[in-house]
């Protein structure tokens, strides 16, 4: 389906009245500029042939029996001036008629008039038609070298049709369109038409607006008025000019009163050759000087019919025209002139002319609506000047008249706006002036809504933009007069004396001071509008903060760090004593620089507060950040500075706020770092956390080098296994562990007591925690390996105190009866059997899950991030032993690989152990076993369960339980062999915890239970194995093995 590629806007106001005067010089469209050049070089004498014929647009008139010649185009002031400097070269009369600039038309009249012969003056529409009703003049008397063009009359009575359908808004009378045809077999029928002089269509608004065929199935595919138009003009259009574009000129309302069924012609072309034909036919033309319209039509030319008084078009349509004379119709209901359309599948169909119902101009209704109309049209002129323009230009060539008349004011208005396509349809298909005009006003009440809401809208934005330049302008005013009467110098005056005031106190190196220079020298010569101003200004601001230079003085006395780390800490001898190495290797060699140290602890076991301590102990300043979750290598390497709100990275930051070069850097959560989109994290801290790169650091953002070898770096983390061994192998790891229940219980005296009371703004008199309540809240609340959890208890309790005493003070004062002289208020005190009433039931309600092991469960001690902790392993036989059964195993419990291959080693080596020394037990030729580990929700993983695997297994199997507090932990081969396992203080720990009495650990740990403390160590036996019969003779003492 073809689409309008203009309507009636003034953009092509040009375009379309060049095409109306090329339609009555039957030349092709040029630009007036090719009209001015060809018209001089016609005065000259060149130009013949075709090309000759094309260019004698303006050709000045040299033969006396010429014709009259008029020409009305729209065009510009220069071009009007070039225009007539070129004719008036000529030798040609030119009468100038310029209408003080409104409608731009230029009339050119040449001095022959023997002719007698005058072309009509354009008609009363908004654009000049391609012709017009009278007489010929007298052209045939005119020599070979006439060039005016026959006149054309249109047909008043037109029964039958080629059919083009259009879509989204319909045509009206009297207003140009532009179609764009792309079926062969429409090209090939409008070409047919125009070579028989016959260049007139109907046009119908489709129904559907997403119709994309150029011909028609059904009348009812359109909607049934529609126009009568003339074919003006024809142009190759598309890819490889496969496509026309037709220019039309409507004339008059038609209604479709039948759809002829189309036929192909007999030979059925191929549809390739009639593409191919046409398009050579368009681009070629027929003969030299033949009158055939395809010839025309490739030059872009265009087309009228033939007077009757033209005797050559006489002759060439001769039988043709005597046919339609004749009246006569074919079978197939083709008149004679429209017979060649059967030979194409186009749409033809039978009209009749809709005319408008007679009306009187005198109403009051009438008078009221086009006056109403013209208000509308003259609103709308003054917001939108595009629309002022088609107005004065229908204005203009109408000669005012237009607006007297009805119809044609009804047609404009609604030509003119954007109305919905069934508005605009019924407006063309209303015969009723009075209807027409009011639908008309309608349409362009809503155009003037649109209109003024595109005011509105543009009046905000040239608001809020002539807002800002007012603003823009007061300040800078304001900034003139402030500096001629000196109360304020230059901002970036200022901004440079502050920079350099900043360098002259540091000690730069020579590389940082040429830096520094080369940017204060940039900003001096930058605007402060410059974008590139706040660049630099923020570079220098950041590059002068950096303490270069700069160092805290540094305490290596043991003695000192000795009483700061003890005063913070309780326990943690072995952290303590690597920690005072570290500070006497540093007083030997004058400094620690060159040391990374990452502390791996359980959580809440005073990881952080260690690194705060060995700061103050060493006398550096403190800052700690934490890479938790940390996917953007721009957080520790920096921004570029060419992003907006670029920053410095973490490191940077530090020196700034801290302002010495030696700070203590405490890097938190390193093993949780994270990987995204920007980069990888840890593979950054590999350069930042090298001793042997550090001196040279460079960040994104400063882009000069930084040396970080001064900082001490203290990491924290509480597993190994996510930290990457690059990174890992450059931190000198000490480990923290859990604290014992004695630890914890001196830890809430010393520190968290006194602090919380303190806190609470009680004191010793008013409120007293017992030391049998902090055992009670460290063994039935708070279990875990750390004292965070412990710490928000004791706040709890302290809190709880604080309401207590508030209101009893509260009800004492309440009380009519005075307090006698020196009487004290009661002191508060907390002990083991009022605990509940603070914190509530216990969480913990025993020690361990079982106090006597069944057959089939055995504890084990497993190591997590929390600290150690107790863990059972469950066996039992899932239905009764008969001879069909058959052996089977399965385990449940979230165990992780390792662990489950742990299992099946100690199924494996559990039957062969049956097997070896129990050869008269049966017991896995035939048991469905199952194998559980409790607390099913917590992921489970490793292989130090397997020799409690294999109890398990074997204490289910001999139907015998293991002695009474026993705890085991190992790895286990097939061949019985028990290896080392790690985490030994942990799981110590979590066995003390849980009472136990007897542990069994690899004979290759007993170094690791040797370093531990005596405190831990105190009231457990421990047993250290090699092979697993050794665990099954201390675990089952009163079964025999055979050997």
């Amino acid at each position: 389906m073809h689409r309008a590629l203009f309507s009636t806007p003034s953009q092509m106001r040009a375009r379309v009245l060049t095409s109306a005067f090329l339609a009555r010089r039957s030349v092709s469209p040029v630009s007036l500029t090719e009209v001015v050049r060809r018209h001089s070089n016609n005065s000259n004498g060149s130009g013949s042939g075709r090309g000759g014929r094309r260019s004698s647009l303006l050709r000045s008139t040299t033969n006396s029996n010429q014709n009259h010649s008029r020409i009305a185009i729209d065009i510009g002031e220069n071009e009007k001036k070039l225009l007539l400097e070129r004719l008036l070269d000529s030798e040609s009369d030119l009468n100038v008629d310029l209408d003080a600039g409104k409608n731009e038309k230029l009339e050119l009249d040449s001095e022959a008039k023997r002719g007698g012969g005058s072309a009509a003056a354009p008609p009363n529409t908004n654009s000049a038609p391609p012709s017009n009703a009278g007489d010929n003049s007298d052209s045939n008397s005119n020599n070979n070298n006439n060039s005016s063009v026959q006149k054309v009359s249109v047909p008043k009575e037109y029964p039958q049709t080629l059919a083009i359908p259009l879509t989204r808004r319909p045509l009206f009378p009297g207003f140009y369109k532009s179609l764009y045809i792309k079926d062969p077999h429409v090209i090939a029928a409008i070409q047919s038409l125009l070579d028989r002089r016959q260049p007139y269509v109907s046009i119908f608004l489709t129904k559907d607006e997403k119709y994309e065929p150029d011909t028609l199935d059904s009348p009812d595919q359109v909607h049934p008025v529609g126009v009568f138009a003339q074919i003006t003009s024809v142009y190759n259009a598309g890819p490889d000019d496969k496509a026309l574009t037709v220019v039309v000129y409507p004339h008059r309302r038609v209604h479709l009163d039948q759809l002829l069924p189309s036929q192909k012609a007999a030979a059925k072309a191929d549809a390739t050759t009639v593409v191919t034909a046409s398009e050579k036919s368009v681009e070629e033309g027929i003969g030299g000087e033949s009158t055939s319209a395809l010839a025309e039509a490739s030059a872009g030319r265009t087309f009228g019919t033939a007077d009757a008084s033209s005797k050559d078009t006489k002759q060439e349509l001769g039988e043709e025209e005597d046919e339609l004379d004749d009246g006569t119709v074919d079978k197939s209901g083709y008149n004679p002139i429209n017979k060649h359309l059967a030979a194409h599948s186009v749409s033809v169909v039978n009209i009749s002319n809709k005319v408008d119902a007679d009306y009187d101009p005198e109403s009051p209704t009438i008078k009221a609506t086009i006056s109403e109309i013209l208000n509308v049209l003259k609103e709308i002129s003054l917001m939108n000047p595009l629309l002022r323009d088609q107005i004065l230009t229908f204005s203009i060539q109408t000669g005012g008249n237009a607006f007297q008349d009805a119809g044609k004011l009804a047609d404009f208005a609604a030509a003119v706006s954007s109305g919905e396509p069934l508005e605009l349809q019924s407006v063309l298909e209303s015969t009723s002036i009075e209807e027409r005009l009011q639908k008309s006003l309608y349409v362009l009440k809503k155009e003037l809504a649109n209109a003024k809401l595109q005011q509105e809208i543009s009046k905000e934005v040239d608001k809020k933009i002539t807002r800002k330049q007012q603003e823009y302008f007061l300040m800078e005013q304001l900034k003139g007069i402030k500096k001629e009467l000196g109360m304020e110098s230059d901002g970036k005056d200022k901004l440079v004396t502050k920079f350099k005031e900043r360098a002259e106190k540091l000690n730069m190196p020579e590389a940082i001071k040429k830096v520094f220079d080369e940017e204060i020298g940039k900003l001096q010569n930058l605007e402060p509008q410059a974008s590139e101003f706040n660049v630099t200004r923020n570079y220098l601001d950041w590059l002068t903060l950096i303490p270069w230079g700069r160092h805290s003085k540094e305490n290596f006395d043991i003695k000192h760090a000795m009483e700061v780390l003890d005063e913070d800490h309780y326990g943690l001898k072995d952290v303590k004593d690597r920690i005072l190495e570290f500070i006497a290797v540093g007083k030997l060699r004058g400094t620690v620089e060159g040391k990374i140290i990452c502390m791996v602890g359980p959580p809440g076991v005073g990881k952080t507060s260690v690194g705060k301590s060995i700061a103050r102990a060493l006398g550096r300043e403190f800052f700690r950040f934490s890479v938790g979750g940390l996917t953007d290598v721009a957080e520790i390497k920096g921004h570029r500075r060419t992003y907006v709100g670029a920053m410095p990275g973490k490191v940077i930051q530090a020196l700034k706020k801290v302002q010495t070069e030696n700070p203590l850097i405490m890097i938190d959560e390193i093993d949780k770092l994270g990987r995204g989109h920007q980069g990888d994290p840890a593979s950054a801290l590999l350069e930042l956390l090298d001793p042997e790169q550090n001196s040279s650091f460079l960040d994104h953002y400063m882009d000069v080098p930084l040396d970080l070898s001064k900082v001490l770096f203290v990491c924290t983390a509480n597993s190994l296994d996510t930290i990457p061994g690059p990174l890992l192998d450059r931190m000198e790891v000490i480990t923290l562990s859990g604290y014992v229940a004695e630890e914890k219980v001196a830890i809430a005296m010393k520190y968290l007591s006194p602090n919380a009371r303190e806190a609470s703004g009680l004191s010793k008199e008013q409120v007293e925690l017992e030391e049998g309540a902090v055992e009670v809240l460290i063994r039935n609340y708070c279990r875990e390996s750390g004292v965070r959890n412990l710490k928000k208890h004791v706040d709890k309790v302290y809190r709880k105190a604080a309401f207590r005493v508030v209101q009893r003070s509260q009800d004492e004062e309440s009380k009519k009866g005075e307090k006698k002289d020196g009487e004290e208020p009661a002191k508060l005190v907390i002990s083991k059997e009022n605990l509940k009433d603070f914190v509530g039931s216990p969480v913990y309600t025993s020690d361990r899950m079982y106090d006597t092991t069944p057959a089939g469960v055995i504890m084990g001690l497993a190591w997590t991030n929390m600290g150690g902790s107790s863990l059972y392993i469950e066996s039992v036989l899932d239905s009764s032993i008969t001879e069909s059964s058959k052996p089977s195993f399965h385990r449940t419990g979230q165990m992780g690989d390792v662990m489950k291959e742990s299992s099946t080693i100690a199924y494996t080596f559990s039957k062969a152990f049956m097997a070896k020394h129990f050869p008269d037990n049966k017991f896995f030729d035939k048991a469905s076993v199952h194998m559980h580990v409790p607390e099913g929700a917590t992921p489970k993983d490793g292989p130090s369960a397997g020799t409690t695997m294999t109890t398990s297994l074997l204490s289910l199997a001999l139907d015998t339980p293991a002695i009474a507090n026993v705890a085991m932990t190992g790895e286990l081969t097939l061949t019985g062999k028990v290896l080392k396992i790690g985490g030994v203080k942990e799981k110590t720990i979590a066995a003390k915890r849980s009472g136990v009495e007897n542990i069994i650990f690899p004979a290759s740990n007993k170094s690791d239970w040797d370093e531990l403390p005596a405190y831990i160590k105190d009231g457990l036996t421990p047993h250290f194995v090699s092979w697993y019969h050794e665990i099954f003779a201390i675990v089952f003492p009163g079964l025999q093995i055979k050997k």
